[in-house]
């Protein structure tokens, strides 16, 4: 007689997330690293090798609506991002900069809109991301 085979467990939201966070954090500060692999901080004048600096958000992550936006984050130190609470104000003005006048107000709106994602929306992000970040790491290789 067979056996039957358990079916294979999903993967928690929680862990989707968890990998998200992480591929779109690589994807980021690759993206604002320069030939050298080094990162301007978006706030301040500290500049370190990509796995020195963090990804910092302009508007919480809590917001899910931009948690994975890339216009809502960017490199920055640690001592930017944790220990002065992202500057959030120095950090909109670099938005404004960077992505043109009024970004930074748009994404303050866009923060209130409530986002739900589904688990295979998670998975394609992850994939998209993870790929991003190996193309933009390549590129520095």
């Amino acid at each position: 007689m067979k056996k039957l085979k358990k079916p294979k467990k999903s993967i928690k939201r929680k862990t989707l997330i968890k990998k998200l966070d992480a591929a779109f954090s690589q994807y980021i500060r690759w993206r604002d690293a320069d030939a050298d692999g080094l990162v301007q901080c978006c706030t301040c004048d500290t500049k370190k090798h990509v796995k020195a600096m963090q990804c910092g958000h302009f508007m919480s992550r809590r917001y899910y609506s931009l948690r994975w936006n890339d216009k809502n984050a960017h490199g920055q130190c640690y001592g930017c991002n944790i220990g002065d609470q992202g500057r959030q104000y120095v950090h909109s003005k670099h938005i404004d900069e960077t992505h043109g006048e009024g970004t930074a107000d748009n994404l303050l709106k866009r923060s209130k809109d409530s986002r739900k994602y589904t688990n295979e929306e998670l998975i394609q992000l992850i994939i998209y991301y993870k790929t991003k970040a190996d193309d933009m790491q390549n590129k520095h290789c």
